[in-house]
């Protein structure tokens, strides 16, 4: 049995995930909007790559039935309906609707995933349901990949941390579980700190935020098992 993280998704391609199931968390912040918004009731999220594909992607669609949604640098960008703040999903904004994210991070690990199955969306947010969700695969398979999603193409604190929180859970019970050397950083990690907020508390990713102030997005984001969805990743859609 055997759990890997990777810090980014720099370097992976489906072939590396063909027939893998796969955890994605991007918890600053696009999982936890993508987890926020169909719990509000959206229809689906597609993840784009760039803000140029997502508007290529939404081109010759009804307005009125999708959400444009995404950050460059943590500030929405120009023209989207929506940034990338899970306080911005709501019900009256995105129930029923197809969101198209665009954001610097998360969205491009979603779309390094392809070729997983299932591929799995993580946040604090839904952590038990996910958690549950994973530990099924895992114990049918014997085998998960955990992809971070960094920050700007390096290590980000928050996510290696909620991923070191998902692997105590998912092996919980399990025997002989190997860990590549990102997993056992993650795992240490989880250890030595209480918490989504002490954990986000000396990350950068935090400060930055708070620095533009978005802050309470931090808060947000740092509150666990606020839902129960757990958004799987398939043929270029979540669904819940």
């Amino acid at each position: 049995m055997k759990i890997d993280v990777y810090f980014t998704p720099l370097g992976l391609n489906a072939g590396d995930l063909a027939g893998r199931g796969v955890v994605v968390i991007d918890v600053l912040r696009a999982t936890s909007s993508i987890v926020t918004a169909l719990s509000a009731g959206a229809k689906a999220i597609v993840p784009a790559a760039s803000s140029e594909e997502a508007v290529r992607l939404t081109a010759n669609l009804e307005k009125d039935g999708m959400v444009l949604a995404g950050e460059r640098r943590m500030i929405k960008i120009e023209g989207f309906g929506l940034g990338n703040s899970p306080r911005e999903m709501t019900r009256e904004v995105v129930g029923g609707k197809t969101v198209f994210l665009a954001t610097t991070n998360g969205t491009p690990a979603l779309v390094a995933a392809q070729g997983g199955d299932p591929v799995l969306v993580a946040a604090a947010l839904n952590f038990s349901a996910v958690a549950e969700r994973a530990r099924a695969v895992f114990a049918e398979r014997g085998d998960l990949v955990i992809i971070c999603a960094g920050r700007e193409r390096q290590f980000a604190l928050e996510d290696a941390y909620t991923a070191g929180r998902l692997i105590k859970a998912v092996r919980k019970g399990a025997r002989k579980v190997a860990l590549n050397d990102a997993a056992q950083v993650s795992l240490d990690l989880a250890g030595q700190h209480g918490g989504w907020q002490d954990a986000f508390d000396t990350s950068d990713a935090a400060r930055q935020l708070t620095d533009v102030g978005l802050g309470a997005d931090v808060a947000f984001c740092a509150h666990p098992d606020r839902f129960t969805v757990v958004p799987v990743y398939a043929d270029r859609r979540i669904t819940a």
